[in-house]
């Protein structure tokens, strides 16, 4: 090969796309509430009831104070969103069903369990009725 038919490459940087979350810390996302059971309560790491944890109400008052203290120092390392998870691209994390137009969302039959599975469904909803674990508000 002669030097004036090498071809040289361009290289581009990456850019992030403009949609891209924003971290928690800096826009906090809005909740929505719910009841937790009687041994929880909410507690929050900015004002205005933003940057929720979940503590133990059975914690005393100077405990409470401490614990908060330390989370709120160490709130960087708490994820509340996907955009919070530091070197993971939210778009890596997000699922996108893309249908042609003509094509209608149907509902299909419900499966079987395979038996496995079901003694293991059988043992959650046991612990769900003994009240010994309970689901969290973004489970189904």
């Amino acid at each position: 090969m002669e030097n004036g038919s090498k071809r040289k490459k361009k290289i581009t940087r990456w850019k992030a796309p403009e949609n891209q979350l924003k971290p928690s810390i800096t826009e906090p996302p809005k909740l929505e509430l719910k009841e937790l059971p009687e041994h929880l309560e909410y507690a929050f790491l900015q004002e205005n009831e933003q940057l929720l944890v979940v503590i133990s109400s059975a914690l005393s008052a100077h405990e409470k104070t401490k614990l908060l203290e330390v989370l709120k120092n160490y709130k960087g390392a708490i994820a509340w969103s996907i955009a919070d998870i530091k070197g993971i691209d939210s778009s890596f994390c997000t699922n996108k069903i893309l249908m042609e137009d003509e094509f209608k969302p149907t509902v299909q039959p419900q499966r079987r369990v395979n038996p496995n599975i079901k003694e293991v469904v059988k043992n959650v909803i046991k612990l769900l009725d003994a009240g010994l674990i309970y689901p969290i508000s973004d489970s189904p």
